[in-house]
């Protein structure tokens, strides 16, 4: 299998991997409106699948290092199998919360409480689990982008035009974001659990990077047969959906929806890919920076600070030099 050999291009996976976190849900704006949000996350579930399948059978299996994917496959222990499907399934269920946070309460307030919380547990757990890197400047990276993601919110707070949520909706989301948010920084430290502590010489029972990628991505397309089914029974918000609607539609309707699973496929297979080299508290801090990925696409692309205040663009100047900060010290974390 093709491995990461070279710090640089380790940083270069986990920067890949942001922007692919940050930009994938783009396509949910590209969706036809009267196409359910339930029936669009199956599209997603679907592409997700695809890709780390595509990419095991090709880098995963190519060169004489490793073992091939099929292989790789065959040889996993039930505790590998079940380290790495326990990873898809919080994921998946930490994702639907994130996301139905933002749909009744918006991402002023969702984004802040699950990223943020996501964030700091994420990194504290995966360097723990395997302490690499100076602490101070991982900490201090990781306090950083935090503080870049709090400053995000409060300039999409300043432009919101709908200041007449109700509290018990607002609470109703933090709580799906907070909960959301502490499943989300679990997920990664479950999956490499799944993971050999060596990608050349791989420990027997143990997985491999393309292989715990696929394992995980199907323990998140299984589970949303309990997650995702219930929420096109009981929707945030909208009509109710049914699987013979999902079926009904043609390949265009779902072509979105797959894309946009690729694109968070191809993030967390080059996050788990370049793990080893960056270490897992810097991979996942850094890919997690994929938030400021998006306000950059909301402010530059989709113009949703167009006609903001003085201050709400100061307050964007200072969420960049503070995400970009942060970036810089997780980078150089492991060579000074």
């Amino acid at each position: 299998m093709m491995l990461v050999q070279s710090y640089p291009l380790a940083i270069a996976l986990c920067v890949l991997t942001m922007i692919c976190w940050g930009s994938w849900a783009n396509t949910l704006k590209l969706k036809r409106p009267s196409y359910p949000f339930s029936l669009f996350y199956w599209d997603t579930n679907i592409g997700y699948v695809l890709l780390p399948l595509i990419v095991g059978l090709t880098f995963g299996s190519m060169g004489s290092t490793g073992r091939g994917l099929i292989e790789d496959l065959r040889q996993g222990s039930m505790g590998t199998y079940g380290w790495a499907l326990a990873g898809g399934v919080v994921w998946n269920l930490a994702n639907i919360l994130f996301m139905s946070a933002v749909d009744i309460a918006g991402i002023a307030i969702a984004q802040p409480i699950a990223i943020g919380t996501a964030l700091v547990e994420g990194v504290l757990i995966n360097y723990f689990f395997d302490p690499r890197g100076n602490p101070a400047l991982i900490f201090g990276g990781v306090a950083l982008v935090a503080l870049a993601i709090i400053i995000n919110s409060l300039v999409y707070r300043n432009i919101q035009k709908d200041k007449s949520t109700e509290q018990g909706v607002v609470a109703k989301g933090i709580t799906l974001a907070l909960v959301g948010g502490v499943l989300m920084g679990l997920f990664y430290y479950l999956t490499l659990r799944s993971v050999s502590p060596d990608f050349v010489s791989l420990t027997p029972g143990r997985f491999g990077p393309y292989a715990a990628v696929l394992v995980n991505t199907v323990g998140a397309l299984l589970s949303s047969f309990v997650f995702n089914s219930y929420m096109m029974r009981r929707p945030v918000k909208g009509p109710t959906a049914t699987y013979s609607e999902f079926f009904s539609r043609g390949i265009p309707w779902h072509l979105v929806g797959i894309l946009g699973g690729v694109i968070n496929g191809i993030g967390f297979t080059a996050n788990i890919v370049a793990s080893k080299v960056a270490s897992p508290a810097i991979a996942y801090g850094l890919g997690q920076g994929g938030t400021m990925i998006a306000a950059i696409w909301g402010i530059f692309i989709w113009k949703e600070t167009r006609g903001a205040s003085r201050g709400t663009q100061w307050m964007t100047a200072a969420m960049f030099v503070c995400f970009l900060s942060g970036l810089l010290l997780l980078v150089f974390s492991m060579t000074h």
